[in-house]
């Protein structure tokens, strides 16, 4: 046999198993689209958001005065709250997804103090009690998670008169270094109190009046509040539990409150 033939018999063979190949790719392909089963994938369980985690139960049960149903109440609470805020975050640059709030953001915890329990404050004094609200080693800083959430909560509505004083205190401490001094008293009473029509230096009376609190709550005399000066301060006179501005809302509305968690069931 020539050469020529050979070659000629060979990319036959070739041609003809091309033809094969293609033929069983076709067929694969099309028994795919007749509906073959895609290959199953693992999912990993989802995990309800509706229900309090155990372990935070147990320890909230201990830490706060809180029962369980009222805490399952307040945690229904926390979630439509955060759920309506992730709702409303505004869009951020295209191609960039819009950032998760996991907690009650400031935006929201001003709503709910003004809205739930009409506390109508000055808002150096809001931004306080916000700041004051226990986050652990965050420092005040970041949304709210549901632990600090009920934590304050429980201090607010069902907190004694020693808690409520520490709380008070630090609400009024602007910049957390454990006193309460003129200038902080100052700008508290200045922004809390209404300017009057005439008054030409209206700064010289609330210097007057810093003055006149800083005697009745400086127990020790050394020009400025200590946490025991403020307690002992109180003890005497509970007006001056919230000298500075509203911090704790008043009992009609912490009742008003407590009764829409026990018929939360």
């Amino acid at each position: 046999m020539t050469d020529k033939k050979q070659k000629q018999i060979s990319m036959a063979a070739s041609a003809i198993a091309l033809k094969g190949v293609r033929m069983f790719l076709k067929a694969g392909r099309a028994a795919v689209d007749r509906g073959s089963p895609p290959t199953k994938r693992k999912t990993k369980p989802v995990v309800p958001v509706n229900k309090i985690p155990k372990q935070s139960l147990d320890v909230l049960l201990r830490v706060t005065r809180f029962n369980k149903n009222e805490l399952e109440a307040l945690f229904t609470m926390y979630r439509r709250l955060v759920t309506a805020a992730q709702a409303a975050a505004p869009p951020t640059i295209i191609g960039q997804p819009v950032p998760k709030i996991d907690g009650i953001d400031q935006s929201t915890f001003r709503d709910v103090m003004h809205n739930t329990f009409d506390l109508v404050t000055e808002e150096i004094v809001l931004d306080r009690i916000w700041s004051a609200w226990d986050r652990g080693v965050n420092g005040g800083e970041g949304a709210l998670k549901f632990e600090a959430w009920v934590k304050g909560r429980s201090v607010l509505l069902r907190g004694n008169i020693e808690e409520k004083k520490v709380y008070c205190f630090n609400v009024y401490d602007l910049n957390a270094d454990g006193y309460i001094t003129r200038d902080e008293m100052f700008i508290l009473l200045k922004n809390s109190l209404l300017k009057q029509p005439g008054d030409e230096d209206p700064d010289e009376g609330v210097r007057d009046l810093v003055e006149l609190v800083l005697r009745k709550l400086d127990i020790d005399k050394d020009g400025k509040v200590s946490l025991d000066d403020y307690r002992q301060a109180v003890q005497q006179e509970p007006l001056l539990l919230e000298a500075f501005g509203q911090c704790v809302p008043t009992r009609r509305h912490a009742a008003t409150f407590l009764k829409t968690l026990s018929t939360k069931q």
